[in-house]
């Protein structure tokens, strides 16, 4: 069935709070690269000048909890509602279901059918899901190949299983396919389970890295040669990773829910350690980042401090009609309900943090994905009468 959707528009100005300076202790890892500081929050700066007005649209609307949006071909988006487990084709305001996966998908508080990648090319689409194997519950990444009038999927293919699930909670499970190359990153929760993020075996609390058609490990990771699940490890001690998005230089940026303090953006070091481990019990009191702990660990590049905000998904802004805010992150924000535009210099040290105040007025914020000529794709997570919206600078 088809359902008409009624596109508005509206204009805002981009009025600037700028939040910046590092201090703290270097960063640590596996691999630990160039000395990064502790990021801190900071007061507040001047306004940006010359902020671009912004155009906001509403491309889909009547969703419910849709946790991710994408581009396929031919001005179509995907859109995935995690409890519908319901990928839909959104094109010229019309909604139309690609794949009814409920009978697919286990769908418990937080998990549900959630991130999507897409290869447009290709017509093949990725998606992130909950799941029932065995008797047991999990999160697995499986994958299709659309028709060409992307009606629907077929050639289902299970790509990576056993990501460990418990009621639902800290499910959260990001997909990314890398610009050059094979590689898929999977960012993963640790199912509220305090021994998951720092076992090495356990897929939980991680960003994976697999061949995204075939599902094995990228020959490059840096436990590639085990011959346990740690093959597929890119990152680990993670609470409960929502976004992951690659800067034009090639680095790669996760985005993480804290406890009740310390939101996190981190840039990703292959092998590192990021610092979470609530055991025994799971005692959230415990820093994100515990530099207490044996070895060495990987400070955030941006941290929200106490409150949390709840930041979720994330893109890089490109296209010179941004002025000031290109080449800066966009990070939603749930709980915040605002959109946060983090700039960071060559070495991935904080410079500004920019909130648009009109961004600020759309409820919880699930995900931003870029889209080809620029624009950003906002989908909202407010429970009921959920939308897509589209975001150009005019």
């Amino acid at each position: 069935m088809r359902t008409r959707l009624r596109t508005t528009s509206l204009s805002v100005s981009v009025a600037a709070l700028a939040v910046g300076l590092l201090t703290g202790p270097p960063p640590s890892g596996a691999d630990p690269g160039p000395t990064r500081p502790k990021a801190v929050q900071a007061a507040p700066d001047r306004p940006l000048a010359r902020a671009p007005r912004l155009r906001v649209r509403t491309v889909a609307r009547g969703l419910e909890h849709p946790w991710d949006v994408q581009q396929a071909t031919g001005g179509r988006v995907l859109v995935s509602e995690r409890d519908r487990a319901r990928i839909s084709v959104v094109r010229g305001g019309q909604r139309r279901t690609l794949a009814d996966l409920s009978r697919l998908v286990w769908v418990s508080g937080e998990t549900g059918l959630l991130s999507l990648a897409v290869d447009a090319g290709s017509r093949t689409v990725w998606a992130c899901h909950g799941a029932r194997s065995g008797g047991r519950n999990e999160v697995r990444v499986t994958r299709w190949r659309a028709d060409a009038a992307w009606r629907r999927l077929s050639q289902r293919r299970v790509v990576l299983a056993g990501l460990p699930a418990s009621s639902g909670r800290h499910g959260g499970c990001r997909l990314l396919l890398e610009r050059e190359g094979d590689g898929l990153l999977v960012g993963t929760g640790d199912a509220a389970v305090s021994t998951n993020p720092r076992d090495l075996d356990s897929l939980g609390g991680k960003v994976l890295r697999v061949h995204r058609r075939t599902g094995s490990p990228m020959a490059d990771n840096p436990f590639a040669s085990a011959a346990s699940p740690r093959r597929f490890v890119w990152t680990y001690g993670h609470r409960n990773v929502q976004g992951l998005a690659q800067r034009d230089d090639g680095s790669l940026w996760s985005v993480e829910h804290g406890s009740y303090r310390d939101d996190e953006v981190n840039l990703l070091v292959a092998g590192g350690d990021y610092g979470w481990n609530p055991g025994p019990g799971y005692d959230e009191s415990v820093p994100m980042t515990d530099q207490s702990l044996p070895g060495v660990q990987q400070e955030a590049a941006w941290s929200s401090g106490d409150p949390t905000i709840a930041t979720s998904g994330a893109a890089w802004v490109r296209g010179a009609q941004w002025g000031p805010l290109e080449g800066t992150l966009a990070v939603a924000a749930l709980k915040g309900s605002e959109m946060l535009f983090m700039r960071f210099d060559a070495t991935g040290e904080l410079v500004s943090v920019v909130r648009p105040a009109r961004l600020a007025r759309l409820g919880r914020l699930r995900s931003v994905t870029s889209t080809r000529d620029g624009d950003l794709l906002l989908t909202t997570d407010n429970g009921t009468g959920d939308r897509v919206l589209r975001v150009s600078p005019r």
